[in-house]
């Protein structure tokens, strides 16, 4: 008897602190609903109304009210200025930085945690109104311009011979290396902005901070130009690097677009689940990070594959409130699931204390990622990972795709091939700070530290009249010895 009433006691308690929380989710729901109307109506995306039955679908499914009917529709940017900065809609701006290597996985374990801490605070400079993209970019470059880097002329000496021999050794290795594959790395940031003038004051102090980031963790980093990045998106819709851009802002003639310079001759994307550009196939897809644990070394090996490749990384810094204030409601909502079990484990017999593991693992995380928002130096993000990879026919896109997803499984995570979205994945893997694909993964700075930290040993392959400081290499490399602080090498 008198457990039964010890029991009645915990349950009408165990009610009360259900209705407790559920006024005070309500409460929560009450006060997200008034901030998201007090967003600007200036601060979000123009997109015109649609009117048709056929534009309302193109709306609800893709955000467009028209179908792009040439390759230059489907690039969605406004202008590219020659100072680098690009305009992507009718109110976002942004500019692109590339950044060098550094040795992180060959360093000391303090040195390991002085470079972690610096990339930590780098990701934390990010606030909610700064759009980040990272871009892992790795294409073939023009193998004639590689040959024609380790060409030596003859002279009028008896030495001839050893040149010519020399050079033939130098392309048998570069014959079998990595067959001409070039890698970079790329930081886009946006804003959003009412005119030109204000969105080029605000880049070029958000630029300014990147860079000086950059140089105290020893990376070499500098900001593109217009035809820089003009460049850049050329490359990546030419992934061959059979095609070279041959463009300048004062040559380009008036009133022509800068879109016609970098798209290829066309764009299929029939296929669910995979698309042509010119003559190259390639296909886009998500990773989902399911590991309990992130490691350091997945984006290595997937930028170790000698093959073309694009890894994107769309990285949405959220509010430190609003953060705190989402983990609170979903911290009720599991102790609200908690409450019902133990209601229901009461009322069938059973211990309460007996409530599904999923709920308890997911209470006891959520606790610990709204202590380390409160008391250590986190914040939280929503990231995007898209893998690109492209390849001359289907089956070898096939192939790379089955590499590509055994990475993923080795670092228990999943990759899926986007279905029906491929143009936007298209998109989104351009290096211009737009993201069309709502799938987002929460993070916090560490986690994504962690998974993208700084550590490309041997990235730029090729690299002429240029100093590296690559320790591991296992393809031919070109380089000026004079550059060096040795003159040996």
């Amino acid at each position: 008897m008198a457990v039964n009433q010890a029991n009645k006691k915990r349950q009408t308690q165990q009610a009360e602190r259900l209705q407790a929380n559920q006024q005070n989710l309500a409460v929560n729901e009450m006060h997200l609903k008034k901030d998201k109307r007090k967003v600007k109506k200036e601060e979000l995306p123009h997109k015109p109304k649609a009117k048709g039955i056929k534009q309302k679908i193109l709306q609800w499914l893709f955000g467009v009210t028209e179908a792009p009917t040439t390759p230059q529709d489907t690039i969605p940017y406004v202008e590219m200025h020659s100072d680098g900065i690009c305009q992507v809609t009718q109110s976002l701006y942004n500019k692109t930085v590339t950044f060098g290597d550094i040795n992180y996985q060959l360093a000391q374990n303090e040195d390991k945690d002085a470079i972690f801490g610096a990339y930590c605070e780098f990701l934390n400079y990010f606030d909610h109104s700064i759009k980040v993209q990272l871009s892992f970019v790795n294409k073939y470059g023009n193998k004639k311009d590689f040959e024609r880097s380790i060409d030596i002329p003859d002279q009028d000496d008896a030495f001839n011979s050893i040149r010519k021999e020399y050079t033939e050794m130098l392309k048998n290795q570069l014959s079998k290396g990595n067959n001409g594959l070039v890698k970079y790395k790329y930081v886009t940031f946006g804003i959003m902005a009412k005119t030109f003038e204000e969105a080029k004051s605000k880049l070029e102090r958000i630029e300014l901070d990147i860079i000086n980031n950059f140089k105290t963790m020893g990376v070499a980093a500098h900001s593109l130009n217009g035809a820089e990045r003009m460049q850049l998106l050329h490359g990546q819709m030419h992934p061959d690097g059979r095609s070279k851009l041959d463009f300048s802002f004062k040559t380009k003639p008036e009133g022509a677009c800068t879109k016609d310079y970098i798209v290829p001759n066309s764009f299929n994307f029939g296929d669910s689940k995979f698309f042509k550009m010119g003559k190259t196939y390639g296909a886009v897809s998500f990773l989902q990070i399911i590991a309990p644990e992130l490691t350091d070394k997945m984006l290595n090996d997937y930028l170790n594959m000698d093959n073309a490749i694009t890894v994107n990384l769309h990285i949405e810094s959220l509010d430190q409130m609003d953060a705190i204030k989402a983990i609170k409601r979903k911290i009720t909502d599991l102790d609200a699931m908690k409450i019902d079990a133990q209601k229901k484990a009461v009322k069938a017999g059973y211990d309460m204390d007996v409530i599904p593991t999923d709920i308890a693992t997911f209470g006891d995380e959520a606790k610990r990622i709204l202590a380390d928002l409160q008391s250590r130096n986190e914040r939280m993000f929503r990231v995007t990972l898209l893998i690109m990879n492209t390849a001359s026919t289907k089956q070898k896109l096939e192939n790379l795709i089955f590499v590509t997803a055994g990475i993923a499984q080795k670092y228990n995570c999943k990759l899926t091939r986007l279905e029906y979205q491929q143009e936007q994945g298209l998109i989104s893997s351009l290096a211009m700070g737009l993201n069309e694909i709502d799938i987002r993964r929460g993070l916090t700075t560490s986690s994504t530290a962690i998974f993208v930290v700084i550590d490309l040993l041997g990235a730029k392959l090729f690299t002429p009249n240029k100093p590296s400081s690559y320790a591991i290499l296992r393809h031919i490399m070109d380089v000026q010895r004079e550059a060096y602080l040795s003159l040996t090498g």
